[in-house]
């Protein structure tokens, strides 16, 4: 049925989003900076990316994902770039004031930033494969609308960790002042920095 594979692909994109990466160290960031939106929207984008991913995997775009893990080292490379400039602009960002509001511009940025980090990290096809396998969810038999249950699942799943992300961070962010709110930044920061170096070296390995 349908309504099945909606749910086993809901259950994996909410577990595939949950472990806290540079992706949820961002999400959290901007959520206590900007608020629930700005955090929300960078999840989005992670999740599309992962809706993409997983309909390389459930539909069997094996020449677009062939083509995604033997340009890995670029992808890492350009990625690992990429974090380190995140994470530097990050640690040196000041706390917005209460008063400022996260504009739409913003919100696209937030979501674009985070689907590229995603999408640049080819590793995750890889995922989605082994676990559509092992779950004999890769065996669609040809039924597309099957198939596109599992991917909005995927989507829905995703989307609905990084909402319950951002609003349980929202219940705290009154609560933290603009100088713990510098080393929140400074902190994320360094943590992004670290995962830029991590898929540096691994691009190199």
């Amino acid at each position: 049925m349908s309504l099945d594979f909606l749910l086993k692909g809901s259950i994996l994109g909410f577990s595939i989003a949950a472990p806290v990466g540079p992706i949820g160290v961002l999400c959290i960031r901007k959520t206590l900076q900007f608020g629930r939106l700005s955090g929300l929207f960078s999840g989005l984008g992670a999740a599309f990316a992962d809706s993409i991913y997983a309909i390389m995997a459930a539909f069997g775009l094996t020449i677009i994902s062939n083509f995604l893990l033997a340009g890995q080292f670029w992808f890492r490379l350009i990625g690992g770039i990429f974090l380190l400039y995140l994470g530097w602009k990050t640690f040196v960002t000041k706390p917005a004031s209460e008063t400022k509001h996260v504009s739409h511009t913003t919100l696209l940025n937030d979501f674009i930033s985070t689907f590229f980090l995603t999408i640049t990290n080819p590793m995750t096809i890889l995922s989605f494969l082994a676990v559509f396998a092992g779950l004999g969810l890769s065996n669609v038999n040809g039924d597309y609308f099957q198939a596109g249950a599992l991917v909005l699942g995927v989507f829905l799943g995703s989307a609905a960790w990084w909402l319950l992300l951002s609003e349980g961070i929202t219940l705290f962010r009154k609560k933290v002042s603009q100088k713990v709110m510098t080393w929140i930044n400074r902190i994320a920061g360094l943590i992004i920095l670290a995962f830029g170096v991590g898929a540096l070296f691994s691009a190199f390995l």
